[in-house]
């Protein structure tokens, strides 16, 4: 057979497991895929090599794939989604002379209850003249969107009251062991590594601010997808794939010891494994605990890239200050996910591919059986820590709640 050589840049996070799996289980050579990984260490450098050609796609935070499209802090690159390698994964952690005042040692509250008390200790120190420093990974990342959707439904001046410093994720633990930053909002396993060292305690979990909240996603540029759409289909088959293997619990030891190796994390494989079945350590010295759905890589149409998934995004860049709203910038930053591309790959399958391409974000209460193009597509709660609820035909609306 004749393979098709394709490369995608990668950050060292449990969530670049799809493409690792792909090329590791062999599901990318069943597509004729002969698949380079290649590691980076910062998100700046993934997307830099994506742009400047010297990969073909890459593990990508959703918002960064958006800001690279409008031209955020640089010129602007069109880059296409067709496929979402997983929704939630991160966790918010704190020193733990902070966590403390927040909340019980080893225990996750609701994040409403949570929220407040971070908000009371976040204006006592700003009553004191001092900033809590939080550390996110990107500018443009849906960490960064996230706790300042939590902060300001919880009571907080995001603008006044804290401070949000970008670090490098493998990074964080090193930053709050020095009391450099106070606490992060970064992707599995360096939450758990902080928390492993005794200089951080998870307070949260982004699935308990977004229940399938988008998180990573495959970028190309847009052209490459245009050009070669046949080869796109067969890597999204092959993605699917390793999402199926991912998320079978016969498989997490072995998954988790190829994500553990040195060219992959590098990391500790008990940790990874906790990770990939959502059981967490809050606080060391505590047995994990259970936290359903903390990471979200296949079931009920997670790969799917529902444009109201990127409306949402662009709706927290609005609200951050990072983009000027316009009606323009709202399409084009919606047609960055392709679901076009995604029902391509599967037509004839028997995946199941949902009728619309958007929903009402946030508006699911209770398992709902939903309108497919094939198979029976039944999806799970999404719903928002506030209640709150994201209508992407609507978005004036929402930006003056």
């Amino acid at each position: 057979m004749t393979m098709d050589h394709f490369r995608i840049g990668f950050l060292p996070l449990v969530d670049a497991a799809l493409p690792i799996l792909a090329r590791e289980l062999g599901f990318a050579e069943d597509e004729g895929i002969a698949l380079d990984l290649i590691r980076d260490s910062s998100w700046a450098t993934v997307r830099d090599r994506l742009v400047y050609g010297r990969s073909d796609a890459a593990h990508l935070l959703a918002p960064l794939a958006i800001a690279t499209t409008l031209g955020l802090n640089r010129p602007a690159f069109p880059l296409s989604v067709p496929f979402v390698l997983g929704l939630n994964g991160n966790a918010i952690t704190l020193a733990p002379s902070l966590a403390a005042a927040v909340c019980a040692e080893g225990v996750l509250e609701d994040a409403v209850t949570t929220g407040r008390k971070l908000a009371m200790l976040i204006r006592a120190r700003a009553d004191e003249g001092a900033r809590l420093r939080l550390g996110v990974v990107h500018r443009y990342s849906s960490h960064n969107y996230m706790l300042q959707y939590w902060l300001r439904g919880s009571g907080v001046n995001v603008a006044e009251d804290v401070e949000i410093l970008t670090i490098a994720p493998p990074l964080a633990a090193d930053a709050l062991a020095t009391g450099e930053i106070d606490g992060i909002c970064v992707g599995e396993p360096w939450n758990s590594v902080a928390v492993e060292r005794g200089v951080g305690v998870i307070i949260n979990v982004t699935s308990r601010i977004w229940l399938r909240g988008v998180e990573k996603v495959l970028a190309l540029p847009t052209a490459r997808a245009a050009a070669e759409p046949e080869l796109i289909q067969r890597l999204v088959r092959a993605l699917y794939a390793a999402g199926r293997a991912f998320v079978d619990p016969a498989l997490y030891a072995s998954n988790a010891a190829i994500l553990a190796r040195s060219e992959y994390l590098d990391g500790s494989a008990e940790l990874i494994e906790r990770a990939i079945a959502d059981r967490i350590k809050l606080a060391s010295g505590h047995a994990p605990v259970d936290i359903p759905d903390f990471m979200f890589q296949h079931r009920e149409a997670a790969n799917f890239p529902w444009v109201s998934q990127a409306a949402w995004l662009y709706a927290q860049m609005v609200k951050a200050g990072h983009v000027a709203q316009s009606a323009e910038g709202y399409e084009a930053a919606k047609a960055v996910f392709r679901p076009d591309i995604y029902r391509a790959a599967f037509a004839g399958t028997d995946v199941p591919l949902p009728s619309a391409s958007a929903k009402l974000e946030g508006g699911i209460d209770a398992p709902l059986a939903v309108g497919s193009m094939q198979g029976r597509l039944l999806l799970g709660p999404d719903r928002f820590f506030d209640g709150r609820a994201f209508d992407p035909d609507a978005l004036d609306d929402y930006l003056t709640q």
